[in-house]
């Protein structure tokens, strides 16, 4: 549960929602009106001074305001009078039968809780007595009324102030009431200005419970906020990115699983490859968030959103980040930072390295609050020192940070080389994973880091003794988290590994001791990999060997058992591979896309034409370190020609791809890379982007523009500026796309 940023400016883009612990779980403040009363938060060690609001009215409202370093100055106090007794005229307004001066209230109101949220200190403390307020005194029924109602204006008014007052009681008032109406009005498309304030509406929606996630999810809220994910507004790409986050936190297992059939992974694409580092934060946050639920972790590594979170962590400083951005200046309450602490514990490097940046982050801002105690009560203190120790090498950086901040001594780290390790370090590692009754016998059979590395199941049970099946797997499943992290051996072979996936580094000293190397791959086979490399699980084998083909431009000896059973919409289904030599075989294509794109300004189309394609079928590769620049200058030249020109001279498909840009005259070009200008591609529409995906599609099955290559060349050297004549079609299996804007 939570409320509106406290950092937010009147006219802003600040729209991502700010967390606070629940009103009933807190000391609170009262707002008095009559007999009743609202809570308002209220940290423990604050005492409240008491002033009457109400003068020349005939309620006589009171408001006890916290006596601390961040309560209101006299300057400060008169702000509020005025502005609480401003708010009492507008309700009166608003309940009134005059139109204009409903909306007027509507207008008003919305105006003043934005300004009170952008107040420092108090501003927070003023905007929930204001939304309190509006609920107790019936002025939110009105509110919600004025949002079904047919009169455009009034229905927009009602909305955005309906957004801005979505603190944690308004949203169970909500709830209560019932969301299906508000989630329609929310969904709509009609309004770009109410598009940004729906998809507000139910980012806060997404942080209520796990059951109001389940209703929005039923009545079409996810499915509205994942549509607007191919949005340009800002606005609403952060309000959806934010959104998918709170649902992936706040919603549980089963919303999580709708998320996955809904495709929302891949949709958070785009948005983690926006240049808004809101947009991208929150959407690399729900990301892993997904990928630290087992079940569904499958799916999550398979969109290629996971590949983005280590080079935006890696990019950015968490003090910075924090100070940079006004969405996270305040920090983020308590409830919200325990949904983190699983993400620490996670078997996902992504996702220990964000939760770890975001902990460093907020240490910096409780620090300077003076709130650092949050991080005892909600019991991360532990979490982060394990992660500090580990041989994780970024995520442990990111807690070591942490822990200095909050005043934590840091554990003794080992070193990322497990084979180098001593006997104590061993025992430590034991100790630090709860194995600590069966340290001394690993001292005991002078167990180092290189036996470590190949203990088999029978060792731990005859030698070390754990005979618990239990304990033993257990056991196991921490040594190939360990593993993975190790760069033990051939860091060659450890970054090969990890492309293949996440968890195969665990296999690089296994493959090491064996005698094999990168050299070797192209031969290795499967009974290598099950005996000699002591590789027990066969989809891993499989995987590594359908790797090792693919590096080495053929076929590997062993894989040919292993039947294809799926193929892309580019390739040709085939039941086994052909018995041909590795010598003999021609190299094969994993690819069906290939995305080329200008950093600077085609980011965004290309991670839209990304997703498009890969729900198509398509497997796709886009580069997320392009190169950047703004024109059409000789280093991106050297970049594209690069890539054209390989394309080109490999027999693929180029579709170009193109919004509001304009080729460079022919001329101007090198020559090997002038056709270019003269093929058929497809003008980016953004409002009709099934259209034109169906057109680049037809394009990617076909070798029109291939076709075109002889006519150009004549056409380039007799100084024409169009092409003429027809072209032909032959069967592709591979197609570029290249996103220009």
């Amino acid at each position: 549960m939570g409320n509106k940023c406290s950092c937010r400016e009147a006219g802003s883009d600040c729209n991502v929602s700010q967390e606070y612990k629940p009103v009933d779980q807190q000391e609170k403040v009262t707002f008095n009106n009559s007999n009743q009363s609202c809570a308002i938060p209220l940290k423990e060690s604050e005492r409240a001074v008491s002033f009457s609001v109400g003068s020349g009215h005939k309620t006589n409202w009171k408001m006890s305001i916290p006596c601390t370093p961040g309560s209101p100055g006299e300057e400060g106090r008169s702000k509020m009078i005025m502005m609480l007794n401003q708010t009492r005229d507008q309700i009166e307004k608003l309940t009134s039968d005059d139109r204009d001066k409903n909306l007027e209230a509507l207008n008003g109101l919305y105006y003043m809780v934005d300004e009170a949220w952008s107040i420092p200190k108090y501003g927070r403390d003023l905007a929930y007595a204001i939304s309190n307020v509006l609920r107790e005194e019936g002025a939110l029924l009105v509110i919600l009324s004025k949002c079904a109602c047919t009169d455009k204006d009034m229905q927009v008014a009602g909305a955005q102030l309906l957004e801005q007052v979505m603190i944690a009681s308004n949203r169970d008032y909500l709830v209560e009431c019932g969301v299906e109406s508000v989630v329609q009005l929310a969904c709509s498309r009609e309004d770009p200005k109410l598009i940004q304030i729906g998809m507000g509406i139910i980012e806060n929606l997404f942080k209520h419970s796990p059951n109001t996630c389940t209703r929005v999810i039923e009545y079409g809220g996810l499915h509205g906020m994942l549509y607007n994910c191919r949005s340009t507004d800002t606005i609403t790409l952060r309000h959806c990115s934010a959104g998918l986050c709170n649902c992936a936190m706040f919603g549980g297992p089963i919303n999580q699983e709708r998320m996955i059939e809904q495709k929302a992974p891949e949709w958070l694409f785009p948005l983690a490859f926006n240049k808004d580092n809101s947009i991208r934060y929150y959407a690399l946050l729900a990301i892993c968030t997904l990928a630290a639920n087992s079940d569904i972790q499958r799916a999550v590594v398979n969109s290629g959103t996971l590949d983005l979170v280590e080079p935006f962590v890696t990019s950015h400083d968490p003090i910075g980040f924090a100070k940079g951005d006004k969405a996270h200046a305040q920090g983020r309450s308590e409830g919200w930072l325990r949904l983190l602490i699983s993400m620490l514990t996670c078997e996902r490097r992504e996702a220990q390295c964000l939760a770890a940046f975001h902990f460093a982050m907020e240490a910096t801002i409780k620090a300077e609050q003076g709130r650092t105690e949050i991080f005892y009560v909600i019991g991360v203190i532990e979490p982060l020192r394990k992660l500090a120790a580990s041989n994780t090498e970024i995520a442990s950086t990111l807690a070591q940070q942490a822990l200095t901040v909050i005043g934590e001594d840091i554990p003794h780290k080992l070193s990322y080389n497990i084979s180098s390790w001593s006997l104590d370090e061993v025992g430590l590692w034991v100790d630090r994973n709860g194995f600590d009754e069966y340290s001394e016998n690993f001292k005991k059979n002078k167990v180092d880091g290189h036996l470590l590395m190949t203990i088999s199941t029978d060792e731990l049970k005859e030698d070390i003794g754990i005979s618990s099946r239990i304990m033993c797997r257990r056991f196991l499943r921490e040594l190939s988290v360990l593993k993975s992290n190790s760069y033990s051996g051939d860091r060659e072979l450890h970054e090969w590994l990890k492309n293949v996936g996440a968890e195969y580094p665990q296999y690089v000293h296994n493959l090491v001791q064996c005698g094999l190397d990168m050299r070797l791959l192209p031969y290795v086979t499967d009974e290598i990999l099950k005996n000699d490399a002591g590789i027990t699980n066969g989809v891993h084998r499989l995987k590594i060997l359908l790797e090792a083909r693919r590096i080495s431009g053929g076929r590997v000896l062993g894989l040919e058992e292993y039947p294809r059973v799926f193929d892309s919409p580019l390739r040709k289904t085939k039941s086994t591979l052909g018995p041909k030599d590795l010598t003999d075989s021609k190299p094969q294509k994993t690819l069906d896309v290939f995305i080329s794109y200008r950093r600077a300004t085609g980011s965004q189309l290309a991670s839209l034409l990304k997703v498009h394609l890969q729900l198509r079928g398509f497997t796709v590769f886009i580069d997320v370190e392009k190169l950047e620049a703004g024109k059409f200058d000789n280093n991106l030249l050297n970049s594209v020609r690069s890539e054209v020109v390989t394309a080109m001279e490999s027999k693929c498909n180029i579709v170009p791809v193109t919004d509001n840009f304009r080729w460079p005259k022919p001329e101007t070009l090198p020559e090997d890379m002038r056709a270019i200008c003269f093929f058929n591609g497809v003008k980016w529409i953004h409002d009709y982007q099934e259209a034109c995906i169906d057109k680049v599609e037809r394009f990617l099955h076909c070798q029109e523009n291939m076709g075109q290559l002889g006519a150009v060349a004549s056409i380039i050297r007799s100084g024409n500026s169009s092409i003429h004549g027809g072209s032909t079609r032959k069967e592709s299996s591979t197609g570029s796309a290249s996103g220009e804007s």
